[in-house]
């Protein structure tokens, strides 16, 4: 039996790699004659960096820039040769066979994950640490650039990478100082810039970035209207700064970490890729797939959203496609359960325990239903 075990993160608790070497410690203890395949995902959030600079044979360098609330924090960022890359990334990321390519991630210098409950609110939190690590890895000489968004704990336009990278305000450009805000104006020079992403959502409007993501990260209900108030009259002025046409606005994933692709694409000219696809042939994972007698997969909470578009959904999508049996381990489910599909975390058990049990859950979920 050749299984492939490819799951993503179960926020706040396992890594995508600490949750793939889990299933596989419990299945090799049953099954010591399995073939094991482990193939840890991403969706552009956090791990991002790692998994694919790993999965490619890169380098991973360290560097000191500011988190979401301002605190000094270490962030990764990959280095990798694009000959150890598919010929079709190559070709879709504009990089030449003797190229360096620089992996980032937002979640590793903005990520919702690097804040405690109590310090998540998005008029404080800012991607000006993202803008140092993006304007960091430029300095290397290299000839692209890819940047995956997800996890953010941000809401602020992208303002606050704009500053990073040598945008200039007539203010702090934090959301909570926006009221005071008028001029911005500067010019971005960046090697070409990729942002690999999954979320489809606009900037603004009902399914747009505040309304959407905004409360999870913090907002409260009654300031959901004046953030989505001043979102808009920030991007009209950056529209205006660049020369740019609000139209943008409307762009699928310009809504993705708070309007940070939103603000890269009207500034520095990012590019947006879909971020699963491109995951998906960075890691060879049809091949792997049609390998494969069975898979496994899953994530912290596996719902209707997995299905739209995110790693384990799309990965079960396929698998299925291709007549594999699929089991799926969740913390939660949003849905019930049936032979595929697993809740890992007991009824009735606290969140704050189920986290800090979740590789025994998961383990034991594994070896019950395999």
């Amino acid at each position: 039996m050749r299984v492939l075990i490819a799951f993503d993160k179960f926020k706040d608790a396992l890594t995508a790699r600490q949750a793939c070497a889990t299933a596989a410690t419990a299945l090799r203890e049953k099954h010591p004659d399995w073939t094991l395949d482990l193939c840890p995902l991403t969706d552009g959030g956090e791990g991002f960096c790692e998994t694919l600079t790993v999965a490619a044979g890169g380098r991973l360098e360290v560097f000191s820039v500011s988190g979401p609330r301002g605190a000094a924090i270490q962030a990764p960022a990959g280095f990798v040769q694009s000959r150890n890359l598919p010929d079709s990334i190559q070709a879709q990321l504009s990089v030449p066979p003797s190229a360096t390519l620089a992996v980032i991630g937002l979640a590793s210098a903005s990520g919702i994950e690097l804040l405690r409950p109590g310090q998540r609110d998005p008029w404080q939190t800012t991607t000006y640490g993202t803008g140092e690590l993006i304007h960091a890895v430029a300095r290397q000489n290299v000839s692209a650039l890819l940047l995956g968004l997800g996890g953010s704990a941000t809401n602020d336009l992208g303002l606050g990478a704009l500053a990073a990278l040598g945008f200039k305000f007539s203010g702090r450009p934090t959301p909570s100082t926006w009221s005071s805000l008028s001029r911005m104006e500067g010019k971005i020079n960046l090697p070409p810039l990729f942002i690999a992403c999954d979320v489809t959502n606009p900037l603004l409007g009902p399914h747009g970035a505040t309304a959407t993501f905004g409360p999870q990260k913090g907002l409260k209900p009654d300031d959901l209207a004046r953030l989505e108030t001043e979102m808009a009259r920030m991007a009209a002025l950056l529209c205006t700064a660049c020369g740019k046409s609000m139209a943008l606005a409307d762009t699928p994933g310009a809504g993705a970490a708070g309007g940070l692709g939103f603000g890269l694409m009207v500034a520095a000219g990012a590019k947006l890729v879909p971020g699963f696809d491109l995951v998906s042939t960075w890691l060879d994972l049809p091949a792997r797939l049609a390998a494969a007698d069975l898979v496994l997969t899953g994530e912290g909470r596996f719902d209707a959203t997995s299905l739209a578009g995110k790693g384990p959904g799309s990965l079960v999508r396929e698998a299925r496609r291709m007549g594999k049996t699929v089991h799926v381990f969740a913390g939660s489910l949003g849905g019930p359960a049936d032979q595929a599909l697993h809740a890992i975390t007991p009824p009735g058990l606290p969140l704050g325990e189920a986290l800090t049990r979740t590789a025994e859950l998961l383990a034991a979920a594994v070896r019950q239903e395999l």
